[in-house]
């Protein structure tokens, strides 16, 4: 991904191009196409989809035009792919730092839990000690007030 990250995307007379094709020409690989139409030494590929059964009776410019409009598909299809695995980075990003956020949250929510939970255990002892202490003092005022009477 981080490949693709940095393909910056260029539009050159309507042809996407990118960048980080250093050392490709279109010019030089249709001329070298050319050369090899005008020698006649273009090996014969049958499952070979990218011209239909119909290129073989198009002239050797038809077929560099059709090759041509079908690379700028191509381009523009490659271009379509690399916005959208842009847009995907960047929404993966976005989630990761949610994702990090809410860890981070969690994990400060743990911590608050635990120290309520410690004091909540405090208070109970507090609360007891108060408890036995009260019923104390009841059995010493019950206790004063039988030597009163």
């Amino acid at each position: 991904s981080s490949k693709i990250r940095n393909v910056e995307v260029q539009s050159a007379d309507g042809v996407a191009v990118l960048e980080d094709c250093i050392g490709f020409s279109l010019t030089k690989t249709i001329s070298k196409v050319e050369e090899k139409l005008k020698k006649g030494v273009l090996p014969d590929c049958p499952d070979d989809d990218i011209i239909p059964s119909v290129g073989n009776e198009m002239g050797a410019e038809a077929q560099i035009r059709f090759l041509k409009a079908k690379l700028r598909v191509t381009q523009e299809d490659l271009a379509n792919v690399v916005f959208e695995c842009r847009k995907k980075d960047d929404q993966n990003q976005n989630l990761e730092t949610r994702l990090k956020d809410t860890e981070e949250e969690n994990s400060r929510l743990q911590r608050t839990i635990s120290v309520q939970q410690s004091q909540t255990e405090r208070y109970k002892m507090l609360s007891q000690e108060a408890t036995k202490k009260s019923e104390g003092l009841q059995r010493e005022v019950i206790a004063l007030e039988k030597v009163l009477q």
